[in-house]
């Protein structure tokens, strides 16, 4: 059967195979946007009575059933005699349509917008500037007044307007600002309210070497908003300007694709130049969001500077990432394996005179890929004193990080953490390290929450938001929004802005620990790097315990990370439940450390206090504790 296409991006029509189909009627036309505009929920023959007339005529029932019986018709060419449809189906007292035998451009178009943010800069800009090609004029335009329609348009225009910024921003990327220009031109018209369209297309037009126009550009925005709203520009607005007036270099790193690439390939010919400027240019890419990306050309720098053959240089450029890491578990174990290795090398074919800047450095950076193994705390140590002894504060910040991604060999570390976070805040609030001062505050709000504190907690991750915007760092509100959505009964995390540490299990995790605090049936679902420690608690649940049994005697320690504590947690639950004492005494000896504490201190999943569990174990074990 050839898929039926109906298109509301405009004029509504639907199409088999590129063939129009007849749609003469305007009811018809108007029945098929109302069901579009429900997204496959049942539409009761009440409501399309009520949505298609004003006053409705004494046989209104009658006349649906004709419209949709005609409708079906239309739809469905080849549909046998007496055989029921399959597009517009009846469901109990209306109708709705088959989404799985249907292509919507509008859904597509919402679909495509949603998965963009997941994918890498050339995806994204395929995918969005596909959607934005279904477009064809405005949605439902033919029902601009129908009250149906007026939210749905409302929604469907904002809908628009981020996919075109997202596509925009997509093309800076990968140094197109000309074909920017062509997109925002109009937009900022259409959408004058829209900060975005107005600082992406002022960075386009100071791209293209039109510094003057993007100042003007951002002079009628300020006027604009103040005449129509009586608002000021934001901060990202009002940086962008204070940037542009300074020739800030950093106005053309988006150009990442091009650039680093660019930079990687020339380093391989022997360009060192390139090399040394690939340790300013990645970590300002991974701080603003290409983490991925700033990581996988990372290593080609580095075996590019292996090749040179000058141990100085690749010490310089192994350790110039300084980039603080606010995720404890790597989100490319083999990565971080290569660039620690890689770090141990270059440490160690120093000369005797080398600089103690670039061997701290070399130091942190080994404690920092070696996350989720407590096993560098020595590194992070050495590379601490030499910034305390250099008076360094960028150095000592990244020492500090360093050693905060280390302090995961037992439980119960969160005041350490709270520490190290408070004195990495103070250093960068002195010394004026934006990016430091975010990665302090999400130490330390981690750490709070680990303490029941949650007020604190919440306090900075105020601050941490701020600092994002001002400073534009979208991944530092990706801590945030999950912390207000386990905590402080926030909305839920938007789908495709995770990190990718975040991306792979951990929203299965939390809404089973959310199930296990308000004591509802346990979800099951594909729960990644946690499999280990979760599997043998749904297994319990289940019954027969064999199975149960089986996963307690074999898992493995849990990873030294931030959810040693929820790990744990979880083993002991299903030890009590499963009746394993063995495994109940290895978590009890585990968590004993975090007595005082709760099994929430990566700030996005939470158990709750760790010493009703402790009691509920001795009690398992028959012990005193």
């Amino acid at each position: 059967m050839n898929k039926l296409g109906i298109c509301v991006l405009g004029p509504i029509r639907a199409e088999i195979q590129n063939h129009s189909l007849h749609l003469s009627k305007a009811r018809h036309r108007e029945i098929i946007g109302i069901l579009v505009a429900a997204r496959g929920r049942t539409v009761s023959t009440a409501r399309l009575i009520e949505e298609l007339w004003e006053d409705a005529p004494a046989g209104a029932v009658g006349a649906v059933r004709t419209f949709i019986g005609e409708l079906r018709r239309i739809l469905e060419p080849e549909r046998p005699p007496r055989m029921p449809p399959s597009i517009i189906v009846t469901i109990g007292e209306g109708y709705a349509l088959t989404s799985s035998l249907i292509t919507v451009d509008l859904w597509c178009a919402e679909k495509a917008i949603a998965d963009a943010p997941g994918l890498n800069t050339e995806a994204r800009e395929l995918l969005l500037s596909t959607a934005m090609q279904r477009w064809h004029g405005e949605a439902f335009q033919e029902f601009s007044a129908r009250p149906w329609a007026r939210h749905e348009r409302a929604r469907i225009a904002h809908l628009r307007a981020a996919g075109l910024e997202a596509l925009a921003q997509a093309r800076l990327e990968l140094g197109r600002p000309k074909e920017v220009l062509n997109l925002l031109d109009a937009h900022v018209v259409e959408h004058p309210w829209r900060e975005e369209g107005w600082r992406l297309l002022a960075l386009a037009l100071y791209r293209v070497d039109r510094q003057g126009d993007a100042i003007a550009v951002l002079t009628h925005a300020r006027s604009t908003l103040l005449e129509g709203l009586g608002l000021e520009p934001g901060d990202r607005l009002t940086e962008l300007e204070r940037s542009i007036r300074c020739h800030d270099p950093a106005l053309d790193i988006e150009d990442d694709s091009i650039l680093v690439r660019t930079a990687v390939a020339s380093a391989r010919t022997g360009s060192r130049s390139q090399l040394e400027s690939l340790t300013v240019l990645l970590p300002l890419l991974a701080a603003s969001g290409s983490v991925e990306f700033a990581g996988e050309q990372r290593l080609s720098a580095i075996l590019a500077a292996e090749q040179l053959g000058d141990p100085e240089l690749s010490a310089r450029v192994i350790g110039g990432f300084d980039v603080p890491g606010s995720w404890s578990r790597s989100d490319d174990p083999a990565l971080s394996a290569s660039i620690a290795l890689a770090a141990l090398g270059a440490l160690s074919a120093l000369p005797p005179g080398a600089s103690e800047r670039v061997r701290a450095r070399l130091l942190a950076t080994v404690a920092m890929e070696s996350r989720g193994t407590a096993g560098r705390l020595k590194e992070a140590a050495q590379a601490e004193e030499i910034a305390r002894r250099l008076g360094d504060p960028a150095l000592l910040c990244f020492a500090l990080s360093a050693r905060y991604l280390q302090t995961f060999k037992t439980t119960g570390y969160a005041r350490v953490r709270e520490v190290l976070g408070s004195e990495i805040i103070a250093l960068a609030v002195a010394a004026e390290l934006p990016t430091f001062e975010i990665e302090g505050r999400l130490i330390r709000m981690q750490a709070l929450c680990a303490l029941g504190t949650i007020d604190a907690a919440a306090k900075e991750a105020d601050c941490i938001d701020a600092l994002a915007t001002r400073f534009d760092r979208p991944l530092a509100s990706v801590f945030t929004s999950w912390f207000r959505w386990t905590f402080v009964a926030g909305p839920p995390p938007s789908e495709g802005q995770e990190m990718p540490g975040f991306r792979v299990g951990l929203p299965e995790l939390e809404a089973l620990t959310r199930a296990i605090r308000t004591a509802n049936e346990l979800p099951d679902g594909e729960f990644g790097p946690y499999e280990p420690w979760v599997r043998p608690l749904l297994l319990a649940r289940k019954g027969p315990h064999e199975e149960a049994l089986a996963a307690l005697d074999g898992f493995p320690e849990p990873p030294q990370d931030l959810l040693l504590e929820v790990s744990w947690f979880l083993i002991a639950l299903a030890a009590i439940e499963a009746g394993h004492p063995k495994a109940g005494q290895r978590a009890l000896t585990a968590l004993l450390p975090a007595t005082e504490e709760y099994a929430s201190g990566s700030g996005a999943v939470d158990l709750g206090p760790i010493a009703p569990l402790l009691r509920k174990l001795a009690e398992f074990l028959r012990i005193t504790i």
